[in-house]
């Protein structure tokens, strides 16, 4: 009777329910596995980083004009610079340069051993003097021989003396000229061997030949420096490099696709990479009548109109070329230069979104004056940072990014 009470309580349970217990076990799983799905993948799309655009936003007043026609990277040159070296092959005794010394025209940089090249200097300048006494010499006998030409013409018109002998003293006087003549001839051909001989001498010294900064120290004491490069890597070809800071210019590339607006005395503004914060007027010199095939761009030659000590060769430089020479500005106004593009509405508020650490974050920018092409941003972000260019509608604050190469 137990057995059938328990089974006709059962019976009445599932009779009440409408359904087996086991079948609703089954559909609570069921809406349980569909929720666990749903979330992974509402975290997995959530999570996937949104691919972007940005650039670096710049204070007021630095890097390019705001009325810049054309925009162009390149690096500073030298229009004269040179590797000193010796005319001769040499061992070297001094070397007085090292990098960074100022040098003037003329200002002695190294010499060479010069015992041979002295002695033979000598002996020249002996052989000279030899030659010089030997044309006294001669010229003194080329007196005595005409006085004595004369004596005969005067004692051979008394009959005192035979006409032999005036003639004797008269073929005297004409070889004495002749040998007169050729002394110096000889001692003409002495000086022109000393002279070479003191150039020789002279080549042992090693001169500056304009004023300018030594960049390089190619040599030091005891090396062999020659003109010519020999094989082997035991000689030198140089003592050092040496350029004149006063004809350092701009080289830039500019595409060919834009090299129709560039033109001769454009007026320019060149920042160096290494001081952002200076601007350098400039102008161009001329626009290199050669294309590079592989880059597609055309040299352009830029002359920096101001320039001192921080100007070296091959710093980096962005060349803005304007349609019109700047004019002397006031201070600008604070704050930081944003492309139009960069903003965006969100909730009725101009908003930029700065990537930090692969996040988008909102920031609400107070604007400015527009400066240019620019929106001037006077709070909310700073200079330096990154921003999202023409940011999607899907980024939000907080919205995983990655930034588009």
């Amino acid at each position: 009777m137990l057995k059938e009470l328990r089974i006709d309580g059962v019976d009445r349970e599932e009779r009440e329910s409408g359904a087996p217990k086991w079948v609703w076990g089954v559909l609570a799983g069921v809406v349980v596995l569909a929720l666990l799905s749903g979330a992974g993948w509402w975290l997995s799309m959530g999570s996937k980083p949104l691919t972007v655009e940005t650039t670096t936003v710049r204070a007021n007043g630095q890097g390019a004009s705001a009325d810049a026609v054309l925009q162009a990277t390149g690096y500073v040159t030298a229009r004269r610079m040179a590797t000193v070296s010796a005319q001769i092959t040499g061992t070297l005794t001094e070397v007085l340069i090292d990098e960074g010394f100022k040098v003037k025209k003329g200002q002695v940089l190294a010499r060479l051993e010069d015992t041979g090249l002295k002695a033979a200097l000598t002996a020249a300048e002996a052989q000279v003097q030899s030659s010089q006494a030997q044309i006294a010499q001669v010229r003194a006998q080329l007196v005595q021989a005409k006085a004595d030409a004369a004596r005969a013409a005067e004692l051979a018109q008394s009959g005192m003396s035979s006409k032999q002998s005036q003639e004797q003293t008269a073929t005297a006087v004409k070889t004495l000229a002749a040998q007169l003549e050729a002394t110096l001839r000889q001692g003409e051909a002495a000086e022109a061997q000393a002279r070479m001989a003191r150039v020789n001498y002279d080549y042992a010294t090693v001169r500056a030949p304009f004023d300018g900064v030594v960049t390089a120290r190619a040599a030091q004491v005891g090396e062999i420096i020659s003109p010519l490069s020999a094989g082997g890597g035991f000689t030198r070809t140089g003592v050092g490099t040496i350029v004149d800071m006063d004809s350092l210019e701009v080289n830039v590339d500019v595409n060919e696709a834009y090299i129709a607006q560039v033109k001769a005395d454009m007026p320019c503004e060149a920042v160096l990479d290494a001081y952002p914060d200076w601007k350098i007027p400039s102008h161009v010199v001329a626009v290199i009548p050669s294309a590079d095939r592989g880059k597609a761009t055309v040299k352009v030659r830029v002359a920096l109109e101001k320039k001192d000590d921080r100007v070296v060769p091959d710093m980096g430089v962005r060349v803005s070329f304007l349609a019109t020479k700047p004019k002397v500005q006031e201070t600008p106004a604070p704050g930081v230069l944003l492309p139009a593009n960069a903003l965006a509405q969100r909730d009725g508020a101009n908003v930029v979104f700065v990537v930090i650490d692969g996040r988008a974050q909102a920031r609400t920018v107070k604007l400015g004056a527009d400066v240019g092409k620019f929106k001037l941003a006077t709070e909310g972000v700073k200079a330096g940072e990154t921003v999202i260019v023409s940011p999607p509608a899907e980024v939000k604050n907080g919205s995983t990014v990655q930034i588009k190469e």
